[in-house]
């Protein structure tokens, strides 16, 4: 099939690639000439494992090419995937210009009747909007093609984003007309021989699908956080309830570990989103309100946690470890990290940065948002255990692999104290306790 995706973000890149990866004939099309010549070289602008080598692949094979030309990508493809950015406006609702603004192209350089596919993570009732600026937009220019509208929100995890896209566990897709579904059963067939469902619904509960399904799993989260707080103050351990009702088939083990909260690109925008949605239409969503309320909550408690211990920021060395929001990926998009690095600065402490993989964007982001701060008190280091050198403590952020069993001799020989605080909650409280360590972790009582 020959496809056109727009956009060249997470979504649309892996999305074009790994449609290009089974055979189809994809344009890759964005309207930043930096990122497409990046592209062109075979060189990924987002970092995922596995993508670089799909993108050479495919270009060598001659199934893909990237382009800025938005009139050749819609004229030479029969079906044209959305897959622009929708972040959070200031209201928190999302801003849905891009996806719009794509449509009206389309519809612009439309050539013959095409199968358009919402991608984007979009608000209940997107479709429709589309589908209105289609119809409007070719009327005006007095063009009489007909076009099907499909909704076919996206489910991909950073970090196994790739994995995802080639074993989907379910794909779901919102439409109207048979000739759409049987577009979207053909594409996706190649994907699903696990036998995984292709879901088939209306397309404003396809639109609610995606942001109901990470509002589920960012209110476990959150939950589960909220378990931790008072775990610590009536001593028990969060660990040990983890386990006691993760054995429960009807919780499960997933999403359910305690932690400094979530961040990344998805979870924040779209509670707020569909925040906003529900108060748009009349209803409170209060337990997605509490949801987010209690995932800042447990940074700020975090962040308390150590400024108690210090007493204070001022003066001390901070050791960081991961600064990405989750491990697997670049994106600090939200990242509690971030809060944390922008505290402790403010208050006169000194940071010093490891992140295996997010460094560069980290760098980007101070020097964009915290230009007042001293550049002297921000260091970032290529190893691991050089950035404790000095440092009064070590907060873990980011469970990266590489501080799942470290070297705990250098950790202590290289801190002035050896005192750690886990975000992450990924080493034990009483293996700490042996190795001569003061551990602070969340909802492991009334000492964590």
């Amino acid at each position: 099939m020959k496809i056109s995706v727009f956009g060249t973000g997470y979504v649309g890149l892996v999305t074009g690639i790994c449609f290009a990866e089974m055979g189809n004939e994809v344009i890759c099309a964005d309207i930043d000439p930096t990122k497409i010549e990046k592209l062109k070289k075979g060189e990924s602008p987002i970092y995922e494992p596995g993508l670089d080598d799909l993108i050479t692949g495919n270009i060598q094979s001659d199934r893909v090419q990237f382009t800025t030309d938005i009139k050749l990508a819609v004229e030479k493809s029969d079906v044209l995937f959305i897959a622009v950015g929708t972040p959070s406006d200031e209201d928190g609702s999302a801003d849905m210009k891009y996806v719009y603004g794509v449509a009206k192209n389309i519809a612009t350089y439309m050539n013959g009747p095409k199968v358009i596919v919402t991608k984007s993570t979009v608000p209940i009732g997107t479709y429709q909007k589309v589908k209105v600026i289609l119809s409007e937009e070719l009327k005006t220019l007095n063009k009489n093609y007909s076009f099907d509208l499909v909704s076919n929100p996206e489910f991909l995890r950073e970090g196994c984003a790739i994995e995802d896209a080639f074993n989907p566990n379910r794909v779901v897709v919102g439409l109207e007309t048979d000739s759409a579904a049987q577009v979207m059963k053909r594409l996706y067939d190649p994907f699903l021989k696990n036998g995984s469902p292709l879901l088939v619904m209306d397309p404003a509960s396809a639109e609610m699908t995606k942001y109901a399904a990470n509002a589920t799993l960012a209110a476990k989260i959150s939950l589960m956080n909220e378990f931790s707080q008072l775990c610590e103050v009536m001593g028990a351990d969060i660990e040990n309830v983890r386990r006691g009702i993760g054995s429960d088939h009807r919780i499960g083990p997933h999403f359910i570990y305690a932690g400094v909260g979530y961040g990344g690109s998805c979870f924040p925008k779209d509670i707020r989103a569909l925040i906003h949605v529900g108060k748009a239409a009349g209803r409170d969503m209060k337990i997605l309100e509490q949801v987010e309320e209690v995932n800042q909550r447990q940074r700020h408690l975090f962040f308390k946690k150590i400024t108690k211990k210090l007493n204070g920021f001022s003066g001390k060395k901070i050791a960081i470890w991961g600064v990405a929001f989750k491990p697997g990926t670049d994106d600090i998009r939200e990242a509690p990290a971030l809060d944390l690095i922008d505290l402790a600065l403010k208050e006169g402490a000194t940071v010093s940065i490891y992140d295996p993989i997010a460094q560069k964007n980290t760098e980007n982001y101070i020097s964009q948002n915290l230009k007042n701060i001293n550049p002297k008190t921000v260091e970032f280091t290529t190893d691991q255990y050089q950035a404790l050198n000095g440092c009064d403590c070590l907060v873990i952020m980011t469970e990266w692999k590489s501080f799942r069993e470290p070297n705990f001799s250098k950790i202590k020989q290289n801190l002035k104290t050896p005192m750690i605080f886990d975000g992450r909650n990924i080493y034990s409280v009483e293996a700490m306790k042996e190795l001569g360590f003061e551990y602070f972790s969340i909802g492991r009582g009334v000492n964590s």
